[in-house]
């Protein structure tokens, strides 16, 4: 595309996945447009979701969430920490590439005006799309919330929305529609449960109060974790960067003798903004984008693509499937003393090298080797993995080999390419939530005051480390899912392999809930453990179910 926009909808609805779902997925019906992420939180009840595309099918995909919105949210039954007017609040629209800020307000205009017209919910314009000034900032607009426009409305003629009537629609309230530059949605979680902190830090960091330009700040109570939080919008990352921000909220903290337990992104970021953090913590005297390997990795590969150079084989339409992310270095090194000794040429192990010389026992060696990483988790990730590289084989050879079904297969590998990328990604994760377990039982423990933090600390990194299991047990469902789809379209003598990715799958599901649910054992808070264990269950049922639908079309192809 030449032409790109972002747009990241808030939703007020942030603890139902499935009414999410459908939004998400009414969003991605649009040609041309990608859902990027989506981001829920349970306290503030909101959701996030990003998504771009082209500007005509943007503004498609808008309308459609907010209609499904408008049939799944009813803002009268809504309760949460994070102030809204609507079912879906805010609807920015952020200009990427081939775009302007004008293109945008247009396209931002243009949404408001049909959402007013055809779903009777009233529009206010915000940011560089306002068409007064007292609205550009939203905080103006979402002055007193919905309970409080549901009378102003149609009382206070300063309220009169820019499109639709007077009044609020009884269930999906107002919205406020806008055009702005990328932003970062970032939050700070304090170590304590005193909201007044919270308030005094967010007043003493955002810009309106004296604090830090472009930056607004609010203070959330964070009742399920037992947390406050400092909820930011960084307006200018460039001018006020990322780093300053965490410098003076920790800062600010450290005065009231509290610790800073995390923080967290709504959304996405742009990759500048983590630059500039690298940068000044790391003190690098020669720090550029250049010195990133992925981007000159890219570099080279869109220079390739504009030009292969003579004598190298052109990019292929039908692409294999990607070598697995290099596994030895993140989930542990053999030191250097306990390496084997090298052996000469010609004296390699029997079945210690694959037909194309990548040694295959290395991440074998780590496992067995004692290390406290890769465990149980990681093991369940990589056996996802390679489920989802049997079925890419699949559709590589059903590419070449059944034209009809290439336009299926090719869709089908690309979703296996990603559920396989992710699934390495949690093996990394996996032990980084480790880690961080471990971090929090080594907090100091000589005051009530750090006991009682160091408490909250360790039910708080167990849960997150909960989130990893469940992601691998959802990817191997979908991988279960996606072998069976191509059950239908592949080769017969391909049912082989697909059980066998599908037994793969179903170990990787089994491996991914049994350490659900030991993690589970050590926290207590009963409301998070009887949802997790919930969604653990049903993941494990959708996969024993299509595991056994896939071996049965095997014996019945060939019996036993």
């Amino acid at each position: 595309m030449n032409k790109i926009v972002e747009c990241i909808p808030n939703f007020s609805e942030g603890r139902d996945e499935a009414k999410l779902g459908l939004i998400a997925r009414a969003i991605a019906s649009i040609p041309n447009v990608a859902v990027l992420d989506l981001h829920m939180d349970g306290d503030h009840n909101r959701s996030v979701i990003t998504f771009a595309g082209d500007p005509e099918g943007v503004v498609e995909a808008a309308v459609r969430a907010a209609e499904t919105a408008v049939e799944l949210i009813d803002l009268n039954q809504h309760l949460g920490e994070h102030p809204r007017i609507g079912a879906l609040d805010v609807l920015p629209f952020v200009p990427i590439r081939g775009v302007t800020m004008t293109d945008c307000v247009a396209l931002a205009r243009r949404a408001g005006e049909r959402i007013a017209r055809t779903l009777r919910i009233p529009v206010y314009l915000y940011e560089a799309a306002a068409m007064r000034p007292d609205r550009e900032d939203l905080a103006n607009i979402r002055r007193g919330e919905f309970e409080s426009l549901r009378r102003e409305i149609e009382e206070l003629p300063d309220r009169a929305p820019d499109f639709g009537e007077r009044r609020v629609h009884p269930t999906a309230g107002a919205m406020a529609i806008g055009a702005r530059p990328p932003l970062i949605a970032y939050n700070i979680n304090l170590a304590t449960e005193d909201l007044s902190v919270a308030k005094r830090i967010a007043r003493a960091v955002r810009g309106s109060s004296g604090g830090l330009q472009y930056v607004k700040a609010l203070a959330m109570d964070l009742k399920n974790r037992r947390q406050v939080q400092v909820s930011m919008n960084l307006t200018d990352y460039e001018l006020t960067p990322l780093f300053r921000v965490f410098e003076m909220v920790r800062r600010e903290a450290d005065r009231y003798g509290v610790r800073v337990a995390g923080s967290e992104l709504v959304g996405l970021i742009p990759q500048a903004a983590l630059n500039a953090c690298t940068d000044f913590y790391l003190r690098f005297e020669n720090f550029s984008e250049d010195s990133v390997l992925e981007n000159r990795l890219q570099a080279e590969l869109d220079a390739f693509r504009a030009a292969p150079f003579s004598g190298r084989p052109a990019l292929e339409e039908r692409r294999p499937m990607a070598r697995p992310l290099p596994l030895t270095e993140p989930v542990g090194v053999v030191e250097e003393e306990e390496a084997p000794e090298e052996m000469a040429e010609g004296e390699e192990e029997a079945g210690s090298v694959a037909m194309d010389g990548t040694p295959i026992a290395t991440y074998a060696d780590v496992i067995a080797s004692g290390a406290q990483t890769p465990d149980g988790v990681s093991i369940a990730a990589y056996a996802g993995a390679l489920a989802a590289s049997l079925g890419g084989m699949l559709c590589n050879l059903t590419i070449g080999q059944r034209p009809a079904a290439e336009k299926e297969a090719s869709a089908m590998l690309d979703q296996l390419d990603e559920l396989r990328t992710d699934l390495y990604r949690a093996i990394n994760e996996d032990a980084e939530t480790r880690e961080l377990v471990l971090d929090a039982i080594s907090l100091s423990q000589e005051s009530e005051g750090e006991i009682l933090a160091r408490t909250f600390a360790i039910e708080q990194a167990t849960k997150n480390a909960v989130a990893i299991p469940l992601r691998v047990a959802e990817n191997a469902v979908e991988v279960l899912e996606l072998l069976k789809e191509l059950t239908e379209i592949c080769n017969p003598s391909g049912l082989a392999d697909l059980a066998t990715g599908a037994q793969l799958a179903m170990a990787a599901i089994r491996g991914a809930v049994y350490n659900t649910f030991a993690n589970l054992s050590a926290i207590q808070d009963e409301d998070f453990n009887q949802d997790r264990r919930g969604q653990a269950a049903e993941l494990y049922t959708r996969g024993r179910a299509v595991t056994d639908e896939i071996e049965a079309l095997f014996f019945r192809a060939f019996p036993r």
